[in-house]
Formats: structure tokens, sequence, C-alpha cells
């Protein structure tokens, strides 16, 4: 059975700090490209970052330098650190996996992150 469960979301003041993670079960996790995307009300949903199974990353331009990334194939857990968090940063911010080659992919339930003074 997989699950996925996302946490670490919250409100946080303009310039605060916020850990998200992504913790996973019922898949091969290490054989999994990863990624977090963000949700605004009323828009789309949009990438944030990615981690490749090797390790790779990647970034929107607007989260380069405050964003990091990473995940952890010995828990099976990916995490997102945001640092130097903006408004336009509020949004669901949802947790995706995709297994390349095959069709086998998730989307997370999604955490709520609000950044307001």
């Amino acid at each position: 059975q997989v699950q996925i469960v996302e946490s670490g979301g919250g409100l946080v003041q303009p310039g605060g700090s916020l850990r998200l993670s992504c913790a996973t079960s019922g898949v091969t996790f290490k054989a999994y490209d990863m990624a977090w995307y963000t949700q605004a009300p009323g828009k789309q949903r949009d990438l944030v970052a990615s981690i490749s199974s090797g390790g790779i990353t990647n970034y929107t331009e607007s989260v380069k330098g405050r964003f990091t990334i990473s995940r952890d194939n010995t828990k099976n857990t990916m995490y997102l650190q945001m640092n130097s968090l903006k408004p336009e940063d509020t949004g669901v911010y949802f947790c995706y996996g995709n297994r390349l080659g095959t069709r086998l992919r998730f989307w997370g339930q999604g955490t709520q992150v609000t950044v307001s003074s």
C-alpha cells in the first residue's frame, strides 16, 4: 500500500524559514525522481524544485539561492528547506514522484505554506 505523508507547512513571517518533508512507504523510493510543486489559489500547479534518483537537483528561478531540495533514501523521505520566504511563496506545496521508464507516479496530499506578516 502506497502512503505519501507531507508535513512541515504553516504560517511564517516574511524572511522566515520552513522545512517540508515528504515521507513515503510502499514504493521503491530510491528509484523515483522526486519534485515539489506549488499551487496558489486560482493558479496552476507549478514546479518548484526537483531531485533525480541520482541526486541531480533543479530549481525554478524564483527560489534559487533560497530553497534547497534533498532526499534521504535510507528514510524514504524528500525535503524542501525554504529560507528567506516571501509572500509570493504562499501556496499549497505538493510532493510528486515519478519512476522513469514506467507509469508509476504519485502525488502527496499537499501542505499549506502561508507567508504573511
